[in-house]
């Protein structure tokens, strides 16, 4: 049997030099967390920010994150974000990887002047993958 002889598809494309590198990298981190991260701080009594979910009552009521509030994106404006402060953080979920309104919901709270991260991996990887606590109802909901 003949071996056939194949490039790296890794080194395809050279690597950023340590500078660029991390550049991108502390670029990348200031505008995500992930749940372990925003679960620490609430558990250390360290979580100064809001934690928004920001799918449909329907979906924040059959659960979201302890402590997140429910504001949907699409209702996002300034009245309905008067009462915080803008140099407070927000941080926003959705359902997960596959779910673009954080995303959406962070393009609208920035250009409103409020500092955002998306919590990458949503309401999928707080709940199923990390097990971390959960509740359900609609308190909290916009």
């Amino acid at each position: 049997m003949e071996r056939v002889a194949h490039e790296s598809l890794v080194l395809l494309t050279p690597a950023a030099d340590p500078q660029n590198a991390h550049a991108f990298f502390l670029n990348k981190l200031s505008h995500e967390t992930d749940p372990s991260d925003v679960y620490a701080d609430m558990k250390n009594g360290v979580a100064d920010f809001v934690l928004i979910d920001v799918r449909s009552p329907k979906a924040y009521a059959q659960s979201h994150a302890v402590g997140a509030i429910n504001l949907p994106h699409p209702r996002i404006n300034d009245a309905t974000m008067a009462d915080y402060a803008k140099d407070k953080l927000i941080v926003v979920y959705c359902w997960g990887p596959g779910c673009n309104g954080a995303t959406k919901a962070a393009v609208k709270l920035s250009a409103l002047g409020f500092r955002v991260k998306e919590m990458i991996g949503g309401i999928e990887y707080w709940e199923d993958r990390e097990r971390y606590p959960v509740e359900r109802g609609t308190n909290g909901t916009f």
